[in-house]
């Protein structure tokens, strides 16, 4: 295994290089470009008439989530993260490695599952269908964000605070517009629930939690924010407010113009089919504008934030690294690992099944690092009890609600996420194993 130095690995982290600002543009660049384009069709084929307060009750679950962030955050602001702040509970060793190796392939499925969502919206403005065409232009936006990404830290952030105001606005004149124009009557959430079960509501909610969880590359990028212990909470709680009144907003509106089951039907693009009744064909243009803005915004920050994570499990020497005669820093190496895998999966898997992987995957290391801050470090970081112990119940009771949803089916997902948890955990146990 080849290993660059502890310095050389972190030649790429320039401290104070981002403003809080520019962290919330990074956070809501995630949020926004994964979930409201796409997660909305998703979400509404699981909870039906329900699919909007699914969303308010993602944005509750991840408020209590972000609690334990915040706290770690001020006590341990890094580059790395999420693999600091499990090593602070857990200690350097697999434990640590298992569960932030779950949230780093959550990121990389959530890169590749937004690249999926820009290819589905794109494809809306090409004339003629191919199976090839949606994988072709995922991957052609992970290999653009990779270039964007070698850039400097002051690029990425400029770049992605200009991209974060302008899918902002943009998705608040959309909504304003289709609320206005249905005379604020909605045509689906106001329908009678008969075919939604509480299991499926529940399994909405999970899913949607996913459109809130890009909170966490604002902690990936903590070493590098200005003041950072105070202004990565600062950073996580408004992107987290500002995506929450965004959710609602556009949830309300799609739900003003279309049936649950056009929803469902045109679950990889809902918010372009929803803008034709609205505002015609122009409208779908606009939108579809909208969505390229918003997911690659999206994929660029995933990548700037995850490879970041990666590098620092490496440089704990808790993951294997190899250079594959790659020059450059050991961020660089992990910035194209993130991006191949990502294509792959871009590639090769349909947006449902991405999403379901992405969100058994990112719970499960939601509760790890609850679980952690309430048995290791609560006093150290002093955190409430009772906040803690209500998000470990709420991530349990949805994740429990998913997992027997999916179960029912399409068993493939529980059965992958099985499957990949356990060579995760089986890797990472024979390699450390091994170093020592």
């Amino acid at each position: 295994m080849a290993e660059h130095d502890h310095e050389h690995g972190h030649q790429d982290y320039q401290k104070s290089s981002l403003s809080l600002w520019g962290a919330v543009s990074l956070g809501t660049g995630v949020m926004i470009g994964a979930g409201i384009f796409a997660l909305t069709g998703q979400v509404a084929q699981l909870a039906r008439e329900w699919f909007v307060l699914a969303f308010v009750c993602g944005g509750i679950i991840a408020g209590f989530s972000a609690y334990s962030y915040v706290k770690l955050a001020k006590a341990y602001p890094s580059a790395g993260g999420i693999a600091m702040f499990l090593s602070k509970a857990y200690g350097k060793g697999s434990v640590t490695a298992i569960f932030a190796l779950l949230m780093y392939f959550s990121m990389v499925i959530n890169e590749s599952l937004v690249a999926r969502t820009f290819a589905s919206y794109t494809s809306q403005l090409i004339s003629f269908e191919a199976q090839w065409l949606i994988p072709l232009l995922a991957v052609g936006l992970l290999l653009f964000a990779f270039f964007i990404n070698i850039l400097s830290n002051q690029f990425i952030q400029t770049f992605s605070f200009f991209m974060a105001f302008v899918k902002t606005l943009g998705l608040v004149i959309l909504a304003a517009g289709g609320l206005w124009a249905s005379g604020i009557q909605f045509e689906s959430i106001s329908a009678i629930p008969e075919e939604a079960t509480g299991g499926g509501i529940l399994a909405g909610i999970a899913l949607s939690i996913l459109a809130y969880k890009g909170f966490t590359t604002i902690t990936n990028s903590g070493g590098e924010i200005v003041e950072p212990k105070r202004n990565v909470g600062r950073a996580i709680i408004i992107s987290l407010i500002i995506c929450a009144l965004i959710y609602v907003l556009v949830t309300l509106a799609v739900g003003s113009s279309l049936s649950i089951d056009e929803i469902v039907k045109a679950k990889d693009y809902a918010l372009a089919e929803a803008a034709r009744p609205v505002y015609g064909e122009t409208g779908l243009w606009i939108t579809v504008g909208f969505a390229i803005v918003a997911t690659v915004s999206g994929v660029i920050a995933s990548a700037f934030a995850v490879s970041r994570m990666l590098a620092m499990l490496t440089n704990m020497k808790l993951v294997p690294h190899s250079h594959f005669g790659m020059p450059g820093s050991i961020q660089k190496h992990t910035l194209v690992y993130t991006i191949v895998m990502a294509m792959i999966l871009a590639a090769f898997f349909d947006l449902s099944r991405i999403a379901s992987l992405g969100a058994i995957f990112y719970i499960v290391m939601d509760i790890a690092i609850h679980w952690g801050v309430l048995r290791h470090l609560r006093q150290k970081v002093n955190a409430n009890i009772y906040i803690l112990v209500s998000a470990i119940t709420l991530d349990v009771i949805v994740l429990a609600a998913f997992i027997w949803v999916k179960w029912t089916s399409d068993p493939l997902v529980i059965w992958a996420s099985l499957i990949s948890m356990a060579l995760i955990a089986a890797g990472e146990i024979l390699f450390l194993r091994k170093k020592r």
